[in-house]
């Protein structure tokens, strides 16, 4: 069962001049509304709040597989902070090009920088229901989100997975990550527990964190966190059906 806590977020080319001038037009357009993002924090007005949901849960706990899943079901849009790096490397950009070198030389990523990808990702985006997975991981994370966004989440859900269970999982998946080896992953949790769980107990304390039982399949975890959002009106008003 799920509850509530209250103790413990190519151009192409042409031959048609007009269709030349509707691409060059629709280009400068994307790189004014990036450059506006970047010095003025935000993008067009919304006719809507955007509702944000922070998704935290240590390593192997699912969070990645019920975010697709509730995103499915109920609209949301899944942004995960990791894809989110690795996406603005691939597009070969300075800031791109500074994220890769910053991982290479096995250093965090500014928190600033994260917080901003996130914030031009929700600002490009026609949905107004946001599930960020992983992210903040730090106090330093939550803070800066604030300072950039001007706000909290909504509200935040942790998947409750034991440690035991983490390891098994991140053991058998078997996607070739280099971080999946039993010495790792006992570092990474090690770093989740100092790290994120203030942060965890931070929104418990305001009142908006969801604790999830993450052992079991998918599905039964699923039916365990699907309550929450079957009961959940948008426009700042919650309804749950218990």
């Amino acid at each position: 069962m799920w509850r509530r806590t209250i103790r413990l977020s190519s151009i192409l080319a042409s031959s048609r001049p007009s269709l030349i001038i509707q691409t060059e037009t629709a280009y400068r357009l994307k790189i004014s509304e990036r450059f506006c993002s970047e010095v003025n924090g935000g993008s067009p007005a919304r006719d809507k709040t955007p509702f944000i949901t922070f998704v935290l849960g240590g390593p192997g706990s699912g969070k990645g597989t019920q975010c697709a899943r509730l995103a499915e079901m109920f609209g949301f849009t899944h942004l995960s902070a990791g894809d989110l790096l690795r996406e603005e490397i691939s597009l070969n950009t300075e800031n791109g090009s500074m994220i890769l070198n910053t991982i290479k030389e096995g250093k965090i990523v500014p928190t600033e920088v994260t917080v901003k990808l996130i914030q031009e990702a929700i600002n490009s985006s026609a949905n107004d229901k946001f599930l960020i997975d992983g992210f903040p991981r730090t106090e330093e994370n939550r803070l800066k989100y604030e300072q950039i966004v001007g706000g909290e989440p909504n509200m935040v859900l942790f998947f409750d997975c034991p440690k035991d269970e983490m390891v098994k999982r991140l053991l058998s998946r078997n996607q070739g990550r280099i971080d999946d080896n039993i010495e790792t992953i006992g570092k990474r949790m090690e770093v989740f527990r100092a790290v994120t769980l203030p942060v965890i107990n931070y929104y418990s304390n305001k009142g908006k964190l969801y604790k999830i039982m993450a052992v079991g399949t998918e599905d039964e975890v699923f039916e365990r966190v699907k309550p929450i959002f079957t009961g959940l009106k948008f426009g700042g008003v919650m309804k749950l059906n218990i």
